[in-house]
């Protein structure tokens, strides 16, 4: 039987969390597998419901934790590459202020070398 979108009830938070807890520990789990993670427990060998549901809680305060754990360092990073990017940026403003320096200290030295060059009489004509 199809349900409309309208006949489906809203599933709470901690079963969607429960539900992607339950598939990732059977994707863990099964045999294709190569590495355990360190921390997650087998909840599959449990055979009481209640030692089940604390077995996949606890897998889920875990992963829970390490979400947040990579969470921070995350932003640590991103708040660190954000300091270096403010740097370079003003790096890059102070080259550019350098080289405009440069550029109109050549084009004045430039004006000069061909004033003093008008200003030389040519060869052959007598004053």
């Amino acid at each position: 039987m199809v349900m409309t979108p309208e006949q489906r009830q809203p599933r709470s938070t901690a079963v969607q969390v429960l539900g992607c807890a339950a598939a990732l520990l059977v994707t863990l789990s099964s045999p294709a597998a190569t590495q355990d993670i360190r921390g997650i427990e087998v909840c599959t060998a449990e055979k009481q419901m209640e030692r089940r549901t604390g077995c996949l809680q606890a897998n889920i305060e875990f992963l829970q934790q390490a979400l947040a754990k990579f969470t921070r360092e995350a932003q640590d990073k991103i708040a660190t590459a954000g300091r270096d990017l403010v740097a370079a940026r003003a790096e890059i403003a102070e080259l550019k202020s350098a080289v405009a320096k440069i550029s109109s200290e050549l084009a004045q030295m430039k004006a000069k070398a061909e004033t003093s060059n008008n200003k030389k009489p040519e060869p052959g004509s007598t004053k």
